[in-house]
């Protein structure tokens, strides 16, 4: 058994409790501490969970053996708790996005680099069971060539059901920054880097109304479609909102030149693959050939495997730029009115092996 890599996460808000439960499915974890800046609410985090120490963010730091820190803070601070870890010595696996500007990307990546640590950043669910499957579908040729690609997520906000959701309507938030990593990571995976993007984007109410009455001013844009150009040659259609009550989309599809690739919620949500060969007038269920209980996790996972083992980790902090890179590039379209350059690129992470033990990830 491989030498237990010793995890702490700053940050005990709503999506704590996923990371918490996902990063005690691998042997190779051991998750001891978590910290808040609101003590009380990591308190209660630690006892409910179990985990061994409550820590103060600096004391967290100052800890040797922790090797991994999980950054689950709100965006706008992703960067600054992502460099104090880098400065600490540890490995920073941040939440999305990596970081809210390019410049603070950037730093971050270079900071780790200079420190001689891994970034790791969500979103993993591309590692989920349902999505290494359609990633599987597409090297093995079943639909053919990739031609295009759509992707919709379009709801009517989260004041309806977040208990505190004044951040998404700040720089950094709306539902391209929230939501858009997990399409266009899973698409990143799926079809390789973007090299070229246009946009249009608009923030259609200028404030809104939290459940609790409270009135949130709208800092940035809600409705936001892009059109990606891939350097393998498929062009997407991506489409985030916050400003639709309802709609029949699809969350995720790809078209071959051989068939259609229906592919599960890029958030996670479900786990149906479905595929339409070219001739045929009715869609197929696919069995997945990767367990579909894979949960968030799996990135901090497979970032511990990568410190073991010297290789890539695949929920990286190249992707994460990469991914940050193209959101504001198709906001730079939306304001200019052109096509814009994508001046990152990434490698296409690697397919996780078939059949691999439960609990456990690849060596190499």
């Amino acid at each position: 058994m491989e030498t237990k890599i010793k995890v702490g996460i700053i940050g005990a808000g709503n999506i704590s409790s996923a990371y918490i439960e996902g990063c005690r499915d691998y042997d190779i974890l051991d998750l001891v501490a978590i910290a808040d800046i609101d003590m009380p609410k990591a308190k209660a985090a630690a006892e409910k969970y179990v985990i061994p120490k409550l820590y103060k963010v600096g004391e967290m730091l100052a800890d040797p053996d922790i090797q991994i820190v999980v950054n689950i803070t709100i965006p706008r601070a992703h960067a600054e708790v992502g460099l104090a870890i880098i400065a600490a010595g540890k490995h920073p696996y941040s939440e999305k996005p990596l970081a809210v500007t390019r410049e603070d990307g950037e730093r971050i990546l270079a900071a780790a680099k200079a420190k001689g640590v891994r970034v790791g950043c969500a979103p993993d669910t591309f590692l989920f069971g349902a999505h290494q499957t359609c990633r599987k579908l597409i090297d093995d040729g079943v639909i053919g060539e990739p031609v295009a690609a759509v992707g919709f997520m379009a709801n009517h906000g989260p004041e309806r059901w977040h208990p505190n959701p004044g951040f998404y309507y700040e720089v950094g938030g709306g539902p391209l920054f929230d939501m858009g990593p997990y399409y266009l990571t899973c698409l990143v995976n799926l079809l390789g880097p973007v090299a070229r993007v246009s946009g249009s984007a608009r923030t259609t109410f200028p404030e809104r109304i939290a459940g609790n009455g409270q009135h949130l001013p709208v800092h940035t844009a809600t409705h936001i479609g892009g059109v990606l150009d891939f350097a393998s040659g498929p062009v997407a259609t991506l489409i985030t909102s916050f400003d639709v009550w309802g709609h029949h989309l699809p969350k995720m599809e790809v078209y071959g030149s051989e068939g259609s690739l229906s592919v599960p919620d890029p958030n996670g949500g479900d786990h149906i693959v479905r595929l339409l060969r070219a001739g045929e007038k009715e869609w197929s269920d696919i069995p997945l050939v990767y367990p579909k209980e894979t949960r968030r996790g799996v990135g901090v996972a497979d970032l511990a495997y990568a410190l073991t083992y010297g290789r890539p980790n695949r929920a990286n902090g190249e992707l994460a730029y990469h991914v940050l890179d193209v959101m504001h590039a198709i906001g730079d379209a939306s304001a200019s009115g052109a096509h814009v350059n994508v001046k990152s690129t990434c490698a296409r992470p690697a397919l996780l092996p078939l059949d691999l033990p439960q609990r456990q990830l690849d060596s190499a």
